[in-house]
């Protein structure tokens, strides 16, 4: 047997908490001194106090992890219940992490408001040029929802194109389509050759840019839209108009959205 401090220890819970367990009859020792009152505990009520706390912290209130446990709830149960609720919180975790990083761009935008970016913007012609295309549609834009689907499309990309029998020429491109609902995102990847029939993707020329302002964003990729605000205002002060989606090139892609090794030309086709 085990007193309540070092079971408390096995446990890792406070001896508190076990008092309070014992106290509502959700965890009583096994026997209790008459002369000092002191607690015991025997290592197999370690079980029951690993679903106490499993359950509690699934949001179940005492009493409701009361009538679950004297219902004789199942190992394989409360695991199925407890990866659930791992799931929840993974994704709980990564929306805030995205609103997080959100912020942070926005308080970095309102930072460098007025002040010109440390790139000159260049705007100079784009040849054609021939990609292997693929298309998904976002509930919006933002990085949150435009993130998942980018990666998804290039991973079935890095797939199809050498089963195709093309060869990857240049960094790949990314532009956005506004819909009516949502946001059509392009993934393209500058290719040579013939694909081979039935190719998963679309096999397309991205037309000719006689004029195109273009600016290279180098840090986060989390901090691209601060340089995508700096175009706009450029082309705001200089009377000029975009005409067409703006191409993102990546000539840097490190993986990571939060590394400091990024590098993306923005191409915005103007007039």
């Amino acid at each position: 047997m085990f007193s309540i401090g070092d079971f408390a220890r096995f446990g890792s819970v406070s001896v508190r908490m076990l008092r309070h367990y014992d106290e509502i009859g959700l965890l009583p020792p096994c026997k209790v001194d008459e002369w000092t009152g002191y607690r015991f505990y025997q290592a197999d009520q370690l079980a029951r106090l690993n679903r106490i706390v499993a359950l509690k912290d699934l949001g179940f209130t005492l009493q409701q992890v009361a009538e679950m446990l004297d219902g004789q709830l199942s190992a394989e149960r409360l695991q199925g219940m407890l990866q659930l609720r791992r799931a929840q919180l993974a994704n709980q975790v990564a929306a805030d992490t995205a609103r997080l990083a959100s912020v942070d761009a926005r308080l970095l935008r309102i930072e460098r408001e007025g002040v010109m970016p440390e790139q000159e913007i260049i705007v100079k012609p784009l040849s054609a040029t021939l990609v292997a295309e693929l298309t998904d549609v976002a509930a919006e834009s933002g990085e949150a929802a435009v993130g998942p689907i980018i990666e998804q499309l290039y991973a079935r990309m890095a797939k199809a194109i050498p089963e195709s029998g093309l060869t990857i020429s240049g960094p790949p491109i990314v532009y956005y389509e506004e819909l009516q609902e949502g946001l059509r995102v392009h993934v393209a990847h500058q290719v040579t050759g013939t694909a081979a029939p039935g190719s998963p993707f679309d096999l397309l020329l991205l037309p000719e840019v006689p004029r195109a302002a273009t600016l290279a964003h180098r840090g986060k990729l989390t901090e691209l839209c601060v340089t995508f605000e700096a175009m706009g205002r450029w082309a705001d002060e200089n009377a000029y108009k975009p005409n067409a989606p703006i191409r993102e090139v990546y000539l840097e892609a490190p993986g990571d959205p939060a590394s400091d090794e990024w590098v993306v030309e923005l191409q915005m086709p103007v007039e």
